[in-house]
């Protein structure tokens, strides 16, 4: 049952490092542990991560003998150094998402990914020493590694906030102009984005003074300062989209002119 147990965690790797790396490919906001390097360095990593994520998929599905070990040991390794990542970013900003399936990773970090971090990393660890490769334990299962699967699936998907996002997504469309969006939602959103991180040193709190929508647009209004200038910091979340655009405006509180726009986040 142990030995079933072990082999069962190389399919279930390969297929969470491959849709990690699609989700990364695809999301063009570079979440994730790619917020702690500077702006122009984030996409590039993103890609990079979804690369070699991709690359120790097909591996734990293939590769047997000495190099199939050294892969099992960088998966280790990735999830390590995630796992570290996250509990930095969760410092560093209590309201930032953890990235690790894209732009579908907007909830901020708490202890569900922390602990699904932490049971890859075992999970990983575990499959050291295994002899067969992933794809042979997947044309050859037994009822053990059935149980252990399902068993697995389950405790993924309640570990995942990315499952309600997804859920949100999949639900019959309303035009972006009635969606209703719920305020800690759209904030989440608007954390995530580049253009908050970009302005949030400006922000004299983390907190809106204002709210309110307009057509497809939620908007927010943060009081701020500018070295000896009073301004306000202004924020559109997008309603819709696949991966929603976040505008940002810098005005003079009292002239009112603006002294910075900029988007998408």
């Amino acid at each position: 049952m142990i030995e079933a147990l072990r082999e069962a965690q190389l399919p279930v790797l390969a297929a969470v490092l491959l849709l990690g790396a699609v989700a990364k490919a695809v999301d063009r906001t570079a979440q994730g542990p790619a917020v702690l390097l500077p702006v122009p360095l984030r996409r590039p990593f993103s890609l990079a991560h979804a690369g070699l994520e991709a690359v120790l998929a097909v591996a734990l599905l293939t590769l047997t003998g000495p190099a199939a070990e050294a892969a099992r040991t960088a998966t280790a390794v990735v999830f390590a150094v995630g796992l570290a990542a996250l509990v930095q970013m969760r410092r560093r900003d209590p309201e930032m998402g953890c990235g690790c399936f894209g732009g579908l990773s907007t909830e901020p970090i708490g202890w569900r990914s922390l602990t699904r971090c932490g049971l890859f990393l075992a999970a990983a660890a575990a499959t050291v020493g295994v002899p067969r490769p992933g794809w042979a334990v997947l044309a050859d299962p037994t009822l053990w590694h059935g149980a252990a699967l399902a068993v697995e699936v389950v405790v993924i998907a309640a570990l995942s906030p990315e499952i309600g996002e997804i859920g949100v997504r999949l639900r019959s469309p309303v035009p972006c102009e009635l969606r209703e969006v719920s305020r800690s939602r759209l904030l989440r959103r608007l954390r995530a984005s580049a253009e908050w991180r970009e302005r949030r040193s400006l922000m004299t709190s983390g907190e809106p003074v204002d709210t309110w929508r307009h057509g497809c647009w939620w908007l927010a209004r943060f009081a701020g300062r500018d070295g000896e200038r009073t301004v306000d910091v202004v924020f559109a979340v997008e309603v819709a989209g696949r991966r929603p655009e976040v505008r940002a405006l810098v005005a003079d509180t009292a002239a009112g002119t603006s002294a910075d726009v900029s988007g998408p986040g």
